[in-house]
């Protein structure tokens, strides 16, 4: 009987362990998305209110998140940041994405003739991972690597829906901020929301004159927001339109299985 009530303790003290080590990876994983919404760096006392927890509990965590490369002290003096180790892993899982959305992209390609994109949404803007040239002799051409704002571009229209609002609000309002743009919130949060019930961005002739696209957002399998598009130059774009329209849809569907 003493045995059988040992065994009863242990297996429990196992238990709570356990639940506690999830616990304290998952309050990491919050600390970790609260710096990667502030890249300029967050004092502790800061980070603790935005995650709810205890200042002590934040720096015990931050501690051994520092020991490991994920956060760094910045170096101007404005607290914690992420770390260089994250942008290792943020390069391994990027490779991962573009590897499995090629396939994806080279059909839209192939069932609309056009360009195809696969941006993810990094920071304060939308960053290219990879493209698929389209067949005609007009096309349009991004590099890779490149970034591109968020409120003038279908994939950041797109990423920007997928966000509470209260963050695509800070996200908006900083881009329009720094570029000194003049625009109706109002008008611009009820697109985003047509966004949400359609599942489609548009861009027409907002970033570049004589290009206008078509893109839908996604979550991958770690949480990040990433964006397929098609831009088309837009003397074509009405006869393109109803074409771009289906097959992303169909690539919609396909996505959803794949990181379902």
């Amino acid at each position: 009987m003493k045995s059988q009530t040992r065994r009863a303790v242990m297996a429990d003290k196992k238990e709570k362990n356990e639940r506690g080590s999830i616990q304290v990876i998952s309050r990491a994983a919050s600390i970790l998305r609260v710096l990667r919404e502030d890249q300029t760096g967050l004092s502790l006392g800061k980070i603790a209110g935005r995650v709810d927890l205890p200042r002590s509990t934040v720096q015990r965590i931050t501690g051994a998140l520092a020991e490991e490369g994920f956060v760094i002290h910045d170096a101007s003096g404005n607290g914690l940041r992420l770390g260089p180790e994250l942008n290792a892993l943020s390069g391994a899982a990027q490779f991962n994405i573009v590897e499995h959305c090629r396939l994806l992209l080279n059909e839209l390609t192939q069932k609309t003739g056009e360009t195809t994109d696969l941006a993810a949404l990094r920071g304060i803007g939308m960053v290219f991972l990879d493209q698929v040239p389209g067949i005609h002799r007009l096309t349009t051409v991004s590099r890779v690597g490149e970034v591109f704002p968020l409120t003038t571009t279908a994939n950041g229209k797109a990423c920007l829906a997928a966000l509470p609002q209260d963050e695509a609000i800070k996200l908006i309002e900083n881009e329009w901020s720094r570029n000194d743009v003049q625009m109706d919130r109002t008008a611009f949060l009820k697109e985003l929301e047509q966004i949400r019930e359609t599942g489609l961005a548009y861009d027409l002739d907002q970033h570049s004159t004589g290009i206008s696209a078509i893109g839908f957002s996604f979550t991958d399998w770690g949480g990040e927001l990433h964006a397929i598009s098609v831009p088309v130059p837009s003397t074509r774009f009405a006869q393109q339109r109803k074409t771009i329209e289906s097959a992303l849809e169909e690539t919609v569907a396909n996505i959803q299985r794949t990181f379902s």
